[in-house]
């Protein structure tokens, strides 16, 4: 990707700068309801941390015994158990 020049950098902070009501919004149709066939965070791809985690062995046994990826789906049951905390 290439690095905005300074005169495109200045450019974008006067218009970061603008205030909501100033932008004009109407050749723009509204959203009133996703597509049945809509995709919401597929490109979305959350940054990865490595961390030490002490798990009981009957656990990491039963993660494991599912096959390869028990991590991921440590992640996935992570981030089910997050959501539902959050919302």
């Amino acid at each position: 990707m290439k690095r905005l020049t300074a005169k495109k950098r200045a450019g974008l902070q006067r218009l970061a700068q603008r205030p909501d009501s100033e932008i004009d919004l109407s050749d723009i149709p509204e959203i009133r309801q996703f597509p049945a066939d809509a995709v919401i965070g597929k490109f979305y791809r959350p940054r990865k941390q490595s961390v030490t985690l002490r798990l009981d062995a009957d656990v990491l046994a039963w993660l494991k015994s599912s096959g390869e990826g028990y991590q991921t789906r440590v992640n996935a049951y992570l981030r089910q158990l997050m959501t539902k905390r959050v919302s």
